[in-house]
Order: C-alpha cells, then sequence, then structure tokens
C-alpha cells in the first residue's frame, strides 16, 4: 500500500471524526484489513477499500452520549470513550473516598478547630496543586490542553483533551474550599455546640464532590499527555506533509 492509499484511509476516518488516538488505532486495523483483502482476494485497493469500509459502517453511525458529549459521535468512539471514562470515574471516585475518610479521621484525631483547621488546609491544599504542578510541567505540550486546538483544525488529539477544561472550572472551586477551616464538621462531631446539619453536610459533601471532579480531570491530563507522547511522531510527520 502506498501513502496516497493510506492517506485515502486518513481523510476516511477524519471524515468520521475520530479522535485522533482513537483514528490511529482504527487506521492500522483498517491498512491491515484492506491489504488482506487486497491479497486474499486479489483486489486493488478500491475495492479493498470499498468491503472494508461496509465491513466498518455499523462503527461508523452517529449516536448521542449526554453525559460527555454536545454533539453526536460515531458508536465506535462511544464504546471506547465509555469504558475508559468510567474506569477514570470508578479511579477517581476510589481516590475522592479515601481523602473523605482520611478527613474524618483527622476530625476524631485533632483535640482542637486550629489544628484540624490546618489539617483541612493541607489535604486540600495537596489536591488543589497537583494539577497545577502537572500542568507546569508539562508547559511544552499546553498547546495541545486547549480545547479549540485540534489535529487539522477537525479533531481533538485524544479522547482525554475535552474534558481538562474540567481541571479550569474545578480549580476555581477548590481554591475557595482550600480557604475554609471545615469548622461545622469539627464541632459537629467533636462539641456540643449546636450546628446547622445542612450546613454539616455540605461541609463534608461538597468537597467530595469537588476532590471527585479535580481528580477526574487530573487523570484525564496525566492520560493526555501521555497518549500525545505515542502519536508524537505522527503528528511531526503529518505536519511536515
Amino acid at each position: 500500500m502506498n501513502s496516497a492509499e493510506e492517506r485515502e484511509i486518513d481523510d476516511y476516518l477524519i471524515l468520521n471524526r475520530l479522535p485522533l488516538d482513537i483514528l490511529l488505532e482504527v487506521r492500522d486495523h483498517m491498512i491491515s484489513q484492506v491489504s488482506d483483502l487486497q491479497v486474499r482476494e486479489n483486489l486493488d485497493f478500491e475495492k479493498a477499500f470499498l468491503k472494508t469500509k461496509i465491513a466498518w459502517e455499523p462503527e461508523f453511525k452517529m449516536t448521542k452520549y449526554f453525559f460527555f458529549y454536545k454533539e453526536e459521535i460515531s458508536v465506535l468512539e462511544k464504546k471506547i470513550v465509555k469504558t475508559r471514562y468510567n474506569y477514570i470515574l470508578r479511579k477517581s471516585f476510589a481516590i475522592a473516598s479515601l481523602f473523605f475518610v482520611i478527613n474524618l479521621l483527622t476530625i476524631f484525631f485533632s483535640k482542637t478547630q486550629d489544628f484540624y483547621g490546618i489539617l483541612f488546609k493541607i489535604q486540600n491544599g495537596l489536591i488543589f496543586f497537583v494539577p497545577i504542578a502537572l500542568w507546569l510541567l508539562n508547559y511544552k505540550s499546553r498547546k495541545f490542553f486547549r480545547t479549540d486546538y485540534k489535529y487539522k483544525g477537525k479533531l481533538f488529539y485524544t479522547i482525554y483533551q475535552q474534558n481538562i477544561t474540567l481541571l479550569i472550572v474545578c480549580l476555581s472551586s477548590m481554591g475557595q474550599i482550600v480557604m475554609h477551616k471545615g469548622g461545622s464538621a469539627f464541632q459537629f462531631f467533636k462539641t456540643d455546640l449546636p450546628v446547622d446539619i445542612v450546613s454539616v453536610s455540605l461541609t463534608l459533601l461538597i468537597p467530595f464532590l469537588a476532590h471527585t471532579i479535580l481528580i477526574f480531570g487530573t487523570i484525564n491530563l496525566f492520560e493526555h499527555n501521555k497518549t500525545l507522547e505515542k502519536i508524537q511522531s505522527f503528528i511531526k510527520i503529518s505536519e511536515t506533509d
């Protein structure tokens, strides 16, 4: 298969709006499939490519995934995205739950509200600064973090790219949480002072939700950088074409 034929496969996949990382996985399968048909059935490229497109057609039908996408995406992308995002969500929930338990333990082991306030700030500050550090350490790839920076102006570079904006939204909320001391939760569990149960619930649940979303965004940022390294050679080659 020559380079012109490979570009024809690339153009077809770009039309189906697959993120670049998924596109490259499918591209390898398609090239292999077309080559096998050419050899096995003695077909020219066009006929072998047509048969391959027909075989892949169900995967490229458009569908909705409301939780993460405003626009329609292909069935194939939805399958891959759903599997990977659900895994990251479970991981984020587990890590946030661990921090939630640690927070409860610090309440019970803190002798004073001031001491607990310091621990509360340290715990939330750690979660706040990890994504910032990760962002700064990967400053050379910063243009790839923007949702408006796309391959050939059409495709996200990875399936994780769109979720990085969650960090920006959630970091402002986390900044406000870091400034608090979690006083109502401490008073509820460690003193006899009257405390509004709604206030206690919000003090415990809002950081938990913010942690889950921020950890989800941070893992997406990490996976985005890792995937970019894998596809960097293709990006450089395509930019020189």
